[in-house]
């Protein structure tokens, strides 16, 4: 019987329960999962190196003979060595494997094989560490490029190599394919199949790129023809036009002045919200860049307009400071405005339910209480959602639909390059606040090594007998957590205790991270951020948090364990006071490629630009380590890299909609089945 694309993985030799556990963690419970868990990288098994002239420090293949029998000892904490020479007529190797006993007796004296492994010197000799081996009269590996899978404990990459092999051997056929016949002859693309056997094990380096690139392709023609369908659907439905109150008459009741790119933003959303399409519109931009302003302004034409509109939060901590700003702004302007939490008693939720739906609440700002049952709006017209990444998109739309078909206004202070917002965000606009508010000084930033910790820490007080307030960011919650022999790693729990035992004794410490219950958190922000707290040592649980003016210095101990967009989040949480403020990044990295990044940081405030040097040098997912946005994820495509390729597929995917705009030719079919299966949370845009 042949196996199919839904066949569990048990199916495949050698896969028990341990081994399924294991592959479930890589998203691996199918067959046909195998199929787009591509190798994350080659090694290039097509050159034998003469021993004499093979290049230092990198992996190679090299031939040689025994010269010797092997020998087989122990070394302390039980460990076993086998060490060996290998020679050709060139010079001589070195070997040796740790752990792996059965080497002394697969190796023969005088008989030649093929190693690969990373070559380096010591002492000047050659050497190479458990080097992989083959027989020289049969090799299975030698002049092939060897994929290597990314990988979870109790696996090795030779096992998910063979069951990755197994499954497209099962799988692949030419009745995968779904571009159209048309756009593979414009593109020049190669046929689905060639593509799904070349990636996972190529025939040389050149139809390896062709099939990347033509993987690449199709993930980009699939997400922007789906998004061009989603924003086809969302334009088809019917919101409230929101048309009373003009941006100038908002302007003249604020306390301070707007700036040009917050001017620009809320004339570009009054644009929106008149109109009987609902809005939906990111508003992003660097901490301090006036994003709340923009939602007021929303937020208030919403209740001028007769209708009522919502603001979601992801902590109480924000709910209850933008509570505060939004009071401040439109109390005065004869707009009510409430509080709900989950924190709040029966009796309060109780009468703001029938407030909300008797309309007598204007605007509510909430956290996923918002989302309760019980929770009814008389005309809910708008759906504010403040720092989209935090919440699903289930829960986004969890919101809207309270309200029939609400505009959306999404805040975001997670700077994200254009071509990757279009995928985070596909189917909102993006507006950028890239100005921001006069007089405001920027954050000072340093990187500095453990030799110079004294002098930090004598800095950290003199912060605070100035009266300011301290971040001490960590990496790890427990000491357990990522040792991995690094004994400069800073964990929050026995940090915190060392820094309020021995370093600061005369200072209030407090302790936040992500394994505190979540009123045990709160608690500890609110007493940071009413002053009664000294230092506060956390996790990155406080990338996204309250607003601490009198908070001057943020410190990030193993920065080099950060990229660059949330070191720079984080740095964000300082310098909203009237005094300089400073961020310190402690990293005694080495590695002159991690440097010049943590120095990038240094040289710049931007957070565009420092999203851009991001996604260059990591990749896209240090924006979103989670699919949390309900779109297709991209297996094989770099944004950093794919620029052109992301506009030959927006090309194509609008050509298609214009002879085609519903998908509708038989021919379109399987390309439509495949969007469906994509885009599975955003079905409705296919009815």
């Amino acid at each position: 019987m042949p196996l199919a694309y839904d066949t569990p993985v048990s199916s495949l030799p050698g896969v028990g329960p341990v081994k399924e556990k294991a592959l479930a963690k890589l998203g691996l419970t199918r067959l046909g999962d195998f199929l787009t868990f591509y190798p994350r990288r080659y090694e290039d098994h097509t050159t034998l190196y003469p021993i004499a002239s093979a290049p230092i420090g990198v992996n190679v293949c090299v031939k040689g003979y025994l010269t010797k029998p092997a020998t087989l000892s122990r070394i302390p904490g039980g460990r076993q060595l086998v060490r060996c020479t290998i020679a050709d007529d060139t010079a001589a190797i070195d070997l040796t494997f740790f752990n792996r006993p059965y080497v002394r007796n697969t190796l023969e004296w005088g008989q030649s094989y093929i190693f690969f492994g990373k070559l380096d010197l010591s002492g000047g000799r050659r050497t190479m560490v458990n080097p992989q081996i083959e027989p020289a009269d049969a090799p299975k590996t030698f002049g092939s490029l060897m994929p290597c899978y990314p990988l979870s404990a109790g696996l090795n990459n030779n096992q998910v190599a063979a069951w990755a092999q197994a499954a497209v051997n099962a799988l692949v056929s030419p009745e995968m394919e779904t571009l159209p016949q048309a756009i593979l002859d414009a593109h020049r693309l190669p046929p689905a199949d060639w593509c799904c056997r070349q990636i996972h094990r190529p025939d040389g380096f050149d139809h390896l790129q062709a099939a990347r690139d033509r993987l690449a392709f199709e993930e980009l023609f699939h997400l922007t023809l789906g998004l061009s369908l989603l924003r086809r659907s969302r334009e088809q439905v019917s919101g409230t036009p929101l048309t009373a109150g003009d941006p100038a008459d908002f302007a003249a009741l604020l306390p301070f002045t707007l700036t040009g790119a917050q001017t620009r933003v809320i004339r570009r959303c009054a644009d929106d919200l008149s109109k009987a399409t609902p809005m939906n519109r990111l508003v992003q931009g660097d901490v301090g860049s006036g994003k709340t302003a923009v939602a007021a302004f929303a937020l208030w034409r919403c209740a001028k307009s007769g209708a009522q509109g919502a603001m979601m939060t992801p902590t109480e901590l924000l709910a209850q400071q933008h509570y505060r700003t939004l009071s401040a702004l439109l109390t005065p302007a004869g707009v009510k405005v409430a509080l709900l939490t989950g924190s709040q008693t029966s009796a309060e939720k109780k009468s703001l339910y029938a407030q909300l739906s008797s309309g007598e609440i204007q605007v509510v700002v909430g956290t996923h209480a918002l989302l309760s049952e019980g929770v009814d709006f008389q005309n809910l017209a708008l759906a504010v959602v403040d720092e989209q990444h935090r919440f699903g998109v289930n829960q986004r739309s969890a919101l809207a639909f309270k309200g029939g078909h609400p505009h959306i206004l999404v805040l975001s202070a997670t700077p994200i390059p254009r071509t990757l917002a279009l995928i985070v965000y596909g189917d909102l606009d993006v507006s950028v606040l890239d100005e921001l508010p006069p007089g405001r000084k920027a954050v000072e930033t340093f990187l500095v090594s453990e030799s110079k910790r004294q002098r930090l820490y004598t800095f950290i007080d003199k912060q605070i007998t100035e009266g300011h307030q301290v971040y001490i960011v960590c990496p790890a919650v427990e000491e357990t957590d990522a040792q991995e022999g690094d004994p400069t790693l800073k964990s929050v729990k026995a940090y915190a205790e060392r820094l309020a035992k021995t370093v600061f004794p005369h200072r209030t410490v407090a302790l936040v991270h992500g394994k505190l219950k979540a009123k045990e958190k709160e608690a500890a922000m609110a007493s940071f951020a009413a002053g009664k707290t000294d230092i506060l040592v956390s996790t990155t649980v406080i990338e996204v948090g309250v607003d601490v003016p009198n908070a001057s210095l943020m410190v990030i101990e193993n920065a080099d364990r950060f990229g660059l967009s949330q070191l720079h989040q984080l740095r964000g949480r300082v310098g909203r006071g009237q005094w300089q403020s400073y961020c310190v990044l402690v990293s005694n990295s080495k590695n002159p490629d991690t440097r010049a990044r943590l120095k990038t940081l240094c040289a710049t405030t931007d957070g565009f630009q420092i999203a851009q040097a991001d996604l260059e040098q990591r990749g896209p997912g240090d924006f979103f380590g989670a699919r949390q946005h309900g779109l297709p994820q991209l297996h094989v495509a770099d944004l950093g890299v794919d620029v052109r390729l992301l506009s030959r597929a927006q090309t194509a995917a609008q050509e298609l909609l214009t002879q085609d705009p519903g998908l509708e030719k038989p021919e379109h079919a399987p390309l439509k089945h495949r969007l469906r299966d994509l885009f599975a949370e955003n079905a409705h845009m296919f009815n």
